[in-house]
C-alpha cells in the first residue's frame, strides 16, 4: 500500500509519520492543498491508494477574519483531495471537529447522527469539507471527528499549558468549556483499526469521558507533580473572538462497536503520554 500523509508537518500528521516511516509525506510548502492542479500533479507522482490528511486550518480565533484562508484548506482542500481520490482510486482519511456543534445538547455526548450548527467561522469551514467529501466520495472514505487533540507539537493545550506555568504565578483555566481531550497516539491507533477492519462513513474519535479545561489541566499538572495554583474562570472572561461551543464532547461508542474494542479514557491516555514525553 503506498501511503501519502497530507499535512505531514503538524502534530497529527508527525504522529502518523512515526507509524508509516516509508509514507510519502507533504506539507503546505509541497502542495496547497487548496489549488486543484497541485493537488493532481502530486497524485500523479505518488499514485497513491491511500491518503492521510491531516492538513487543517486550525487558528480559532483568527478564522473569523481569515474565514478565505480557512475555506481554502478546511473545505476546498478537502473537496480537492477527495476529487484527486476518485479519479486516481485512493482511499481518503480525513479529520473534523467537535467544533461543528453549537454546545446546546447537554444531557449526553454528542453522536454521529446529532444534526451540527457551528458557531464560529472556523467550525463552518470544517462542516463545508465534511459536506464536499461526501458529495466527492460516496463510499471510499473515512472522516473521523476529533477534540481537543495533543500530542508532541507545541500547538496544543498541553504545551501551551506547561509554557504557562514556568511564565506565571498562577493560571487562569476556563472550568465551563467542556469537551474530551483526545491525544494523536490515540487518533492514531484507532485509525489504523478501522482502516484493517475496513469501516467507512463518520465516527467520532475521542478518548472517552468528557473534561472541563480546568479539569485538564488540573490533571496534566497532578501527573507531572506540578504545583501551580489554577484559578477555575469562565470562558467569557477571555474574550475571544469567535464564540465556541461550552459543551461539545463527543461519543466514540459508534466507532468502539465497530471494532468491538474500547477506546482508552482520556484521563488514562493522558497520563500515560504525560510520563512517556516528560517523565515522572
Amino acid at each position: 500500500m503506498k501511503r501519502l500523509i497530507v499535512g505531514a508537518k503538524g502534530q497529527l500528521g508527525s504522529e502518523f509519520l512515526r507509524k508509516f516511516p516509508d509514507a510519502v509525506a507533504v506539507d503546505y510548502e509541497e502542495c496547497d492543498v487548496g489549488n486543484l492542479d497541485e493537488v493532481l500533479k502530486l497524485f500523479e507522482s505518488v499514485r497513491p491508494s491511500l491518503v492521510i490528511n491531516c492538513s487543517a486550518y486550525n487558528l480559532v480565533d483568527r478564522a473569523e477574519v481569515e474565514f478565505d484562508k480557512a475555506f481554502r484548506v478546511n473545505a476546498l482542500g478537502v473537496r480537492n483531495l477527495a476529487y484527486a481520490c476518485r479519479k486516481f482510486g485512493a482511499f481518503l482519511v480525513h479529520y473534523s471537529t467537535d467544533y461543528v456543534f453549537d454546545g446546546e445538547k447537554l444531557e449526553a455526548p454528542y453522536e454521529e447522527g446529532d444534526p451540527p450548527n457551528p458557531l464560529n467561522s472556523y467550525g463552518r469551514s470544517k462542516l463545508a469539507g465534511e459536506r464536499y467529501l461526501r458529495e466527492e466520495l460516496s463510499a471510499r472514505y473515512l472522516t473521523f471527528r476529533v477534540s481537543w487533540v495533543y500530542g508532541r507539537g507545541k500547538q496544543n493545550f498541553v504545551y501551551k499549558l506547561l509554557s504557562w506555568a514556568k511564565e506565571n504565578p498562577y493560571l487562569k483555566v476556563a472550568c465551563d468549556e467542556v469537551s474530551v481531550p483526545t491525544s494523536t497516539r490515540t487518533i492514531v491507533e484507532f485509525t489504523v483499526k478501522a482502516l484493517d477492519a475496513g469501516l467507512t462513513g463518520l465516527f467520532h474519535l475521542v478518548n472517552n469521558g468528557q473534561a472541563s479545561r480546568y479539569e485538564w489541566a488540573k490533571a496534566a499538572f497532578r501527573v507531572l507533580g506540578v504545583k501551580k495554583f489554577i484559578r477555575p474562570v469562565p470562558a467569557s472572561s477571555f474574550s475571544l473572538p469567535a464564540k465556541r461551543p461550552l459543551f461539545s464532547a463527543m461519543s466514540p461508542k459508534r466507532l468502539e462497536g465497530a471494532l468491538s474494542l474500547e477506546v482508552p479514557h482520556w484521563e488514562e491516555e493522558l497520563h500515560n503520554f504525560l510520563l512517556e514525553i516528560y517523565g515522572s
